[in-house]
């Protein structure tokens, strides 16, 4: 069963979809899988490729993002090479090991090259299964996003909304109630180190 055509949100995002894809035609990737056109409005036609490890290390455009229901599968003659494949990515949202228990030892050689590259790291699961939780985040090394520090997902997505300013000096009549020495409005807060209703 072929997938359709999948729906982006602009046609902008669609178009440079379709123009990635071009690109990744030209590059002498092999299509493996393409799916059907179907009637989506801004359509991306989902596409699969093969390359062997040789060919993705010497060409970066096969390594570049393309936004959309496309991915390339690259095969690798042994571990080392599998390796030099992980070093050579760029920084990633999310990196995915598909293993089982007799993996653990080239997990555990490509776990510190993962971790420079990606700011979520999944074994054999989906990058779409996150949850409000402080210990996920959704970022990663540039080009994955602009800012490491920030993630779009997780209790730290918050502060993708904030703008720190510092009151410096301010009389006490001035401050936020949220900054008051009384705390009116009971929040939990950091002062001097310590967390609390203070």
């Amino acid at each position: 069963m072929k997938k359709e055509t999948q729906t982006m949100l602009t046609a902008q995002i669609a178009a440079a979809y379709a123009s990635g894809i071009q690109e990744r035609d030209a590059s002498g990737a092999r299509n493996i899988a393409t799916g059907v056109k179907g009637d989506a409005s801004s359509g991306a036609l989902p596409v699969l490729y093969r390359v062997n490890a040789e060919e993705f290390l010497a060409k970066p455009q096969l390594s570049g993002e393309i936004f959309g229901p496309t991915s390339v599968i690259v095969i690798c003659r042994d571990e080392d090479e599998m390796i030099a494949v992980a070093r050579h990515l760029e920084g990633q949202l999310t990196a995915t090991l598909l293993m089982e228990k007799g993996d653990v030892e080239l997990a555990r050689r490509l776990l510190p090259v993962l971790e420079r590259k990606a700011g979520r790291i999944l074994a054999n699961g989906f990058p779409t299964g996150v949850e409000v939780s402080y210990a996920m985040v959704h970022g990663g090394p540039f080009p994955a996003t602009s800012d490491s520090r920030s993630t779009s997902v997780g209790a730290m997505a918050i502060e993708r909304f904030l703008r720190p300013v510092c009151y410096q000096d301010l009389p006490a009549a001035l401050l936020p109630a949220a900054l008051a020495d009384d705390n009116p409005l009971n929040l939990w807060r950091l002062r001097d180190g310590e967390l609390g209703p203070n």
